[in-house]
């Protein structure tokens, strides 16, 4: 029997001295980028120093659900031979990295949790993969998420559940958990993932890390299952979870551009945030909507953030904009629209809601054909279409708080907080399913949003706040998460936690 809640204990020791890279775990992906392009360190000794930590830690993580290390060793030694040769090298040249296990990754396992798709292995590269690929980049591994990608907690029954990278008796986040825990652990200097309430962000909080949701139509979202309808594909970002700000930007290059295949990608100015001026800067900071309450420890970090940011040059105002507490109403009506009914169930395989019901009984057991998340959403997913008059208000409603947010914030920025609370045990956000809505907002009303690290609470779990931004102001909230990177320390490796 799987437990539902976690232990709350720290994660096992982790001597990172014992692999004898400390600074290759530690460094962004753009320094080492460069240490390999001059010949201070090869591929081959950071993709080893990163398969060793993986290693190291996915026992008790289970954020990696199938490897590619060989390969990837191969790889690197042709990076390394490439370098000796004198050839011209992309961006990322030999750096690793990991990806959703929902995104296509030639070679590898493409289930996005869902048993009816055990032994389903992908023929092709989705396009931002290929897009990593050709910048130098080797993938080293795909990693856990939640059932189709639908909860934040990522648990399956194809590879069971992951847990957070300082505490794994707590939640890693999802549906891009695995991509949070293994990043957050050191094992990956950044990583793919995809949002579209929350996914990238979540985990990104919960493992201490950094992570982005852009501008909708920056980066496309083909290649990944399972496929996002026409309708509902702006409320999806696909984008980068990462240990380090600095990289962001530099990702966010490599993976913009239409594809020829999203219809919703756009070639669109992807500016530097080097390019943006602190001082005057607008920054709203809103404590929390109003209806779900915010732990005393995350409302202290956001209101040190605003100071910081204050202190640097930035026109800080506290705001309370309790429309925002119609998160959950917006984001429902937003996803309802965008899907037919009995799509999730479809998914799933199951295309009657009697089907589902027998798995209420028991649908954590090992061997279970579905997580409690997935059928509870197979089960409720047509609300929204039953109240059709309802959610068009709400849609109306989100696009008057979408224009009255851009008018508020300009061309600055809105702090705002990810979550209730620091990363909680595993199996308590069903009890508080709707806390998740700090994100899912953003998704319907189409903000930019750079998930930004900001310390660790008494107990060692991360600290964090989001930076929201409008539309086309990516290097806006990526210059304010820079910042705070540099007054706050950004991700704190676990190893270095006492």
């Amino acid at each position: 029997m799987i437990g539902l809640f976690g232990r709350d204990e720290p994660a096992p020791r982790q001597p990172v001295e014992e692999i004898g890279a400390p600074a290759l775990l530690e460094a962004s992906a753009l320094e080492l980028a460069r240490k390999i392009a001059a010949r201070e360190l090869t591929s081959r000794q950071v993709v080893d120093a990163h398969i060793a930590r993986i290693e190291q830690v996915n026992p008790w993580l289970h954020a990696v659900v199938a490897d590619r290390f060989e390969d990837a060793r191969r790889e690197a030694d042709a990076a390394d031979a490439a370098v000796r040769a004198g050839q011209a090298l992309p961006p990322l040249h030999g750096v690793p990295c990991t990806v959703k296990e929902s995104f296509s990754v030639r070679g590898m396992p493409n289930t996005a949790g869902l048993m009816a798709r055990r032994g389903t292995v992908a023929d092709h590269d989705a396009p931002t993969v290929r897009r990593l690929r050709e910048a130098g980049a080797i993938v080293l591994a795909v990693t856990n998420l939640s059932e189709l990608c639908m909860w934040m907690e990522s648990s399956n029954p194809v590879y069971g559940r992951t847990g957070n990278a300082y505490h794994p008796g707590r939640i890693a986040g999802g549906s891009s958990g695995g991509e949070g825990a293994i990043v957050g652990a050191g094992g990956s200097p950044f990583g793919l993932g995809a949002d579209v309430g929350g996914s990238i962000r979540l985990p990104a909080f919960f493992n201490g890390v950094f992570g982005h949701k852009a501008t909708p139509g920056l980066i496309p979202n083909t290649g990944q299952f399972p496929e996002t309808e026409p309708e509902g594909r702006f409320m999806l970002a696909t984008g980068p979870i990462a240990r380090r700000a600095t990289d962001l930007y530099p990702l966010l290059r490599v993976l913009a551009g239409p594809d020829g295949e999203d219809d919703q990608c756009v070639d669109m100015p992807l500016r530097d945030p080097a390019s943006v001026a602190l001082e005057g800067l607008v920054v709203l900071d809103v404590p929390d909507d109003g209806a779900t309450p915010v732990h005393a420890s995350l409302r202290l970090a956001q209101s040190l953030a605003a100071g910081g940011l204050s202190a640097a040059g930035c026109r800080v105002s506290r705001r309370q904009l309790p429309e925002l507490g119609r998160a959950f109403d917006i984001w429902t009506a937003s996803m309802s629209s965008g899907n037919r009914r009995g799509a999730f169930r479809e998914l799933m395989q199951r295309d009657r809601r009697r089907d589902l019901l027998r798995h209420l009984v028991r649908p954590w057991e090992v061997g279970g054909e579905h997580t409690l998340p997935a059928v509870i959403l197979g089960l409720v997913e047509d609300v929204g279409h039953v109240f059709s008059g309802r959610a068009r208000y709400a849609r109306a409603e989100g696009g008057a708080i979408r224009a009255r947010l851009i008018d508020a914030m300009g061309d600055g920025v809105m702090l705002y907080p990810t979550y209730r609370e620091p990363a909680p045990r595993h199996g308590w956000p069903l009890l508080r399913p709707m806390s998740w809505v700090y994100t899912a907002l953003f998704n319907a009303l189409g903000l930019v949003v750079t998930q930004v690290p900001l310390g660790l609470d008494p107990l060692g779990r991360p600290l964090g706040v989001q930076v929201v931004g409008r539309p086309g102001n990516d290097h806006v909230t990526l210059a304010v998460a820079l910042e705070l990177e540099r007054q706050f320390s950004g991700w704190i490796p676990p190893w270095r936690v006492a």
